[in-house]
């Protein structure tokens, strides 16, 4: 396999030197994390489906005319995106109840939210991803009025769309992440969608038993989980023929 020139590894994927300029080949592990990486594992064949799922979303929320950094996706577990500076902001929808809004303020998981909450964390493994308001995020840099705009626009736009395609499926949208970046073209930029959406950041449960179908089943020791992505991927018609086989990465130049 091709020696690539390894950009960037994360906890779930790994971006190599495309094959043109302004481009990355984004590589999705089985690697499975939680709590802030304090709890780690393998979960087999999730890179192979994520790729796929992610894919998928990618290309119909393309349709429908949100800007992205997908190009195509590679083979199994690799698709070609473009580069992008990314905004250090993990934007989380929640629709539902569940995880840290439950904790933090005292509302039973599955309850349904008046209305759609959005909510910004800062990407910083090393102060646990601390949630912050527009005026941090304006203050210090990281993002303009007009971003945050922009952001929250799609953000919601694509709730709404997903959660409609997943109920479609039998599936609630119960909360996800999603992560943008600015895509430049000369002095031109432009804010897109960027990262993945998968079973690794969102919640997704089946609408009628209300049994959990992401990696809450690992962080919560549920087990099934290889099973559950796939389920994902089967409801949305995407399951590889030859089913989320291993394949090796590339082999890479430092």
């Amino acid at each position: 396999m091709a020696r690539r020139k390894q950009i960037y590894e994360g906890k779930a994927k790994v971006l190599f030197e495309g094959p043109e300029p302004g481009t990355l080949v984004q590589y999705f592990k089985d690697d499975a994390t939680a709590f802030n990486n304090k709890k780690k594992g393998t979960i087999t064949g999730k890179g192979v489906l994520n790729n796929r799922i992610s894919e998928y979303f990618m290309q119909r929320l393309g349709e429908i005319g949100i800007p992205t950094h997908f190009i195509r996706r590679l083979n199994m577990r690799e698709q070609l995106v473009r580069e992008v500076e990314i905004i250090p902001l993990e934007v989380v929808i929640r629709n539902v109840a569940a995880g840290s809004i439950s904790t933090r303020f005292g509302i039973p998981e599955g309850t349904t939210l008046p209305r759609s909450v959005v909510e910004y964390y800062y990407k910083a493994d090393e102060l646990n991803d601390p949630m912050v308001s527009e005026e941090h995020v304006t203050a210090f840099g990281w993002a303009t009025v007009q971003d945050l705009d922009d952001i929250m626009a799609m953000s919601l736009r694509i709730n709404d769309f997903l959660t409609g395609l997943l109920l479609g499926v039998g599936i609630r949208l119960v909360d996800f992440k999603l992560e943008f970046g600015r895509l430049w073209n000369g002095d031109d930029m432009q804010i897109v969608l960027a990262d993945e959406i998968s079973p690794d950041n969102c919640r997704l449960w089946d609408l009628s038993s209300g049994e959990k179908m992401d990696k809450d089943r690992f962080r919560r020791d549920l087990g099934g989980v290889e099973e559950a992505y796939q389920e994902v991927a089967r409801r949305l018609g995407i399951l590889p023929e030859s089913g989320p086989r291993d394949m090796q990465g590339p082999e890479t130049v430092q």
